[in-house]
């Protein structure tokens, strides 16, 4: 599954991210987003209003420097991680993303070619274009709960429009 959202803004961004949140899976089991594109595309936007809608408080860091952001989020552990500065995909051992994935976990991974083949699979991926005057963002899902994910936001966002 595939679609596609134009996005006329950052507030339509965050807008994007808060439905998502309401969409994720209620199973205990790790979730897996990646968020791609190039700097600026609102990647940053949407995980924040995302985490923020998961109740997450407080100042959002980007994870640019640390790599890693672990947030405890309305029953999920969440992390986010901006691998953009990530020299090497082997640099992620250092960080012990193994024992992460397990339980109710979620994954907000921007940057994920840079780890590749060091991140779990992921459930959805979703690739942010800078454009003028919206910008854009492809929703592609990888699993059945991807595939629920994606079309619940889908639905949602239209809802809303």
């Amino acid at each position: 599954m595939s679609s596609g959202l134009s996005l006329p803004g950052e507030a339509a961004t965050a807008h994007l991210g808060a439905l998502a949140a309401q969409a994720l899976p209620l199973q205990p089991l790790p979730f897996v987003v990646t968020l791609s594109g190039d700097l600026g595309a609102g990647k940053t936007t949407f995980a924040r209003a995302l985490l923020q809608s998961l109740g997450v408080t407080g100042h959002i860091r980007s994870p640019s420097y640390a790599l890693l952001e672990p947030y405890e989020a309305g029953g999920w552990l969440a992390l986010h991680l901006d691998l953009y500065r990530l020299g090497e995909a082997e640099e992620l051992e250092m960080l012990g993303l193994r024992d992460y994935h397990q339980g109710r976990s979620l994954w907000l991974v921007e940057w994920p070619e840079r780890g590749a083949g060091r991140l779990p699979q992921a459930d959805a991926e979703l690739h942010f274009e800078a454009d003028s005057p919206a910008h854009h963002v492809s929703l592609r899902a990888h699993t059945p709960a991807g595939q629920l994910w994606c079309a619940a936001i889908l639905r949602a966002y239209d809802r809303s429009s």
